[in-house]
């Protein structure tokens, strides 16, 4: 048979867990995260101009096709 555990004790054992693997992830020290912030930041920058460029692209070739 098998022992019933209510919600509070599900909680409990869901936050135990929880902290438990938390204290497996290793964190990135100071000089990692600014340089991985600062690829994140570039590639976002990247991207955004290729996107705008191929909309810019596209709506000109639109815009003659219209005429």
């Amino acid at each position: 048979m098998a022992v019933t555990v209510g919600k509070t004790g599900r909680l409990v054992k869901f936050l135990r867990e929880v902290r438990a693997e938390i204290r497996k992830v290793v964190w990135p020290n100071r000089k990692e995260l600014t340089t991985y912030t600062g690829v994140v930041i570039v590639a976002v920058a990247g991207v955004a101009i290729f996107f705008g460029l191929v909309d810019f692209l596209i709506s000109q070739v639109l815009a003659l096709l219209m005429k």
